[in-house]
Parts: C-alpha cells; sequence; structure tokens
C-alpha cells in the first residue's frame, strides 16, 4: 500500500533527543526548543516565534493575545480545520464564514468586507496548501475597520506572498509541526508574533499564566502567577525531533516540490482534456511542495477514483467537509452570503499521496492509475 502520508524523519532525530535526555532538560524551553524558535525567526523574519505544542494552541494563544471575547464575531473561511474556528469558540466569539475563491481554495477578499459588522474582532486567513491569500486586500481591509488579523499558516511553514513569509504578515500567525507536515515533532506548532510588544504577554499565557521565563533570564528574583494562561510549551524531546528536520528544511522543501512538479507534469494532459483541474498558484506565491490535489468533475466521481486508487493499494484521501455543515458549526457561526464554492469545490477534491521521501517508482504508479481510471471512463 502506498500510504498518504509518511512522517518525515532525517535521520539525527535519535541523536538529538538522546543529547536532550543527557542534557537532563526533556521538559519545555531547552535547548532544542531555543535552536528552532531561532532558526524559525531567521528564516522567516519574524520579530518572535515561540514554539507550542499544536498549531491549535497557538491559534488559542492568538485568540488570548487578541482579547477576543464573548459576543466577537470571528470572519473566516468555512473550509479548513475544525482549531481554526476552535481557539476562538472557547473565547466566546460567534464565526462568520464567508465563501472561498475556486481557484486556490482560500477566503474569497472580496466577500469579507460585506460580512464586517460592529461585532467584528478579527479576520482569520488559512493559506490552503500553503498557497497565501490574497494578503494586500485582506491587510487593506483590516486596517480601514480597525481590525487584527491572524494568520492560520498550519500548511505554510517557508511558504510566502510577495517575498513576505506566511505567518509574519498579519498581527499573529500560526504553525504546525504536525506529523502530517513538512516538518515535524509529532505534535507541535508555533506562535509567530509581529509586534515585539505582545512578547511579554504571549510568555506568561504560554507558561501557564507566569513571569516563570522573566526569572530564568534574571529579570526577578521569583516568578508567580500573573493572567490566565495554560500549558502550551512542547516537550524538548518533540523539539529536538524538530530542530533535526530544520537543519534539513531545504533538503525536505526541493524533494518535496520535485514531487510536486512531476505530479503536475504526469497529470497535465488529463487537465488539458478537461478531465481534472490541477492546483493553481499566483505568481505573487512561493509554496512548499506541502499538498497537492486534483479536482473531479464531482462528488460521485471522487468517490470512485478514491475507491479505485485504494482497490489498486494507493491511499488517497479528501479533505475537510466544510465547517459550516456540521454540528458545531451551525451552533457557533453561520455562512454570511451564498455558499458558491465551499461545498460544492470541497466535494471534487483529492489528494494525492505526498510526503517526504516518496519514491519515484510509487509516484509514476498513483499517475499511472489516476490515467487509468479516467481512461476506463
Amino acid at each position: 500500500m502506498i500510504g498518504f502520508n509518511v512522517p518525515p524523519y532525517v535521520g539525527t532525530e535519535l541523536t538529538y533527543i538522546k543529547k536532550a535526555i543527557e542534557n537532563h532538560k526533556i521538559s519545555g524551553d531547552g535547548e532544542f526548543t531555543a535552536k528552532c524558535n531561532t532558526w524559525l525567526e531567521e528564516r522567516t523574519g519574524a520579530n518572535r516565534v515561540l514554539l507550542s505544542t499544536s498549531c491549535t494552541h497557538a491559534l488559542e494563544m492568538a485568540a488570548l493575545l487578541a482579547e477576543i471575547k464573548a459576543g466577537d464575531e470571528i470572519i473566516m473561511p468555512s473550509y479548513t480545520f475544525v482549531s481554526t474556528g476552535d481557539a476562538f469558540v472557547v473565547r466566546g466569539a460567534k464565526l462568520v464564514f464567508v465563501d472561498i475563491r475556486p481557484d486556490t481554495m482560500n477566503i474569497d477578499e472580496t466577500k469579507i468586507e460585506d460580512a464586517i459588522t460592529e461585532r467584528t474582532k478579527a479576520i482569520v486567513v488559512v493559506h490552503y496548501a500553503g498557497v497565501a491569500c490574497e494578503m494586500d486586500t485582506i491587510m487593506d481591509i483590516a486596517g480601514r475597520h480597525n481590525l487584527l488579523v491572524i494568520e492560520d499558516a498550519a500548511q505554510g511553514v517557508l511558504c510566502s506572498y510577495k517575498g513576505r513569509s506566511l505567518g509574519t504578515i498579519g498581527d499573529f500567525g500560526c504553525y504546525s509541526f504536525h506529523e502530517t507536515k513538512n516538518f515535524s515533532m509529532g505534535e507541535g506548532g508555533a506562535l509567530v508574533l509581529k509586534d515585539t510588544a505582545f512578547v511579554e504577554e504571549a510568555e506568561i499565557i504560554r507558561e501557564k499564566g507566569t513571569d516563570r521565563k522573566k526569572f530564568f533570564r534574571g529579570e526577578v528574583d521569583k516568578y508567580q502567577w500573573v493572567n490566565w494562561g495554560s500549558s502550551y510549551l512542547p516537550s524538548e524531546l518533540n523539539a529536538a525531533y524538530l530542530w533535526a528536520q530544520l537543519e534539513k528544511a531545504d533538503e525536505i522543501t526541493d524533494d518535496r516540490m520535485r514531487s510536486y512538479e512531476r505530479y503536475k507534469s504526469g497529470f497535465e494532459s488529463l487537465a488539458q482534456a478537461e478531465r481534472v483541474q490541477l492546483p493553481y498558484v499566483p505568481k505573487e506565491c512561493q509554496h512548499n511542495g506541502h499538498m497537492f490535489y486534483l479536482k473531479c468533475k464531482d462528488l460521485d466521481e471522487r468517490t470512485r477514483l478514491l475507491e479505485f486508487l485504494k482497490k489498486n493499494n494507493i491511499l488517497a484521501v479528501f479533505h475537510y467537509v466544510p465547517l459550516h455543515s456540521s454540528r458545531a458549526g451551525r451552533r457557533f457561526g453561520s455562512f454570511h452570503g451564498e455558499d458558491i464554492y465551499t461545498t460544492a469545490e470541497s466535494e471534487r477534491l483529492v489528494r494525492m499521496p505526498m510526503y517526504y521521501g516518496l519514491t519515484r517508482e510509487d509516484q509514476d504508479y498513483v499517475i499511472e492509475k489516476v490515467h487509468e481510471f479516467y481512461g476506463k471512463k
């Protein structure tokens, strides 16, 4: 069976995990956490990056820093993972879903302004497949209406929009290092801060509401509980695993981009014959090869394609079921305007196997079987 995902492993992870153990420091904020934070800051140009236990928790921290409260409205796409909504729902906010663009599967920037009310507090964007939303337009809207912008860049590490790293353009950015992502620590993420004025408060939230970081820096003679917070620090063992991959980040990205381009070339004839649609990447966007998907004619065709591939020992998958159609989505939010593309496009999309180390032979087999499916129709 050709799996959909294989967690990345470069070979030095166990060496670094062993070193963390030998250092007698396996809880959060040790040597490897610091290395990861610094690397991310240097590679993205962020003012401050704080490794977290997940992207979900990074989003929760962003919601706390943004002072989201009951009754606030959050504008976001419905085509995303539940964490994008959960982080704000737990603060009592209402989710206002707007439609997506059919080309990038990102939030339709032209639909945002009409959804703004006096209760709107923030716009949450999701950079699907590491392809940036139309950030200039979104930041302009936010600026004119005094709104915060939070980037769910879970899939967008080392991706950019007009030369700017995703996660660094809005007020807060959130990364994921889940086992399905390009760089992994099993479970993990990071909060990206644009404004250094939020650093101290973010450190307090991340350290269970205490000023423990200031104590370790010698800035106070004891630490104490000063605000709300939680335990958002990842284990040093997880950070050690991630550090091995960040050292090889360019190698991993290049490998995935080769696989992406091979899929693109392999399916080009099907796209030209209008049997499938391929991903679209605007010229101002640089992605990271996180995902390669095809769009079938409709849900029925997608279902048959997935079944056909599974019978041929290939695990391809669909992606998000739009949040507004879920029980919790109906409870905690509402769709503003017409759902023209969100549901229809989500039902067409199928993701091909994609991971670091995907062999040319396995990829050729996937391409061959997709062609065989469409050749039989």
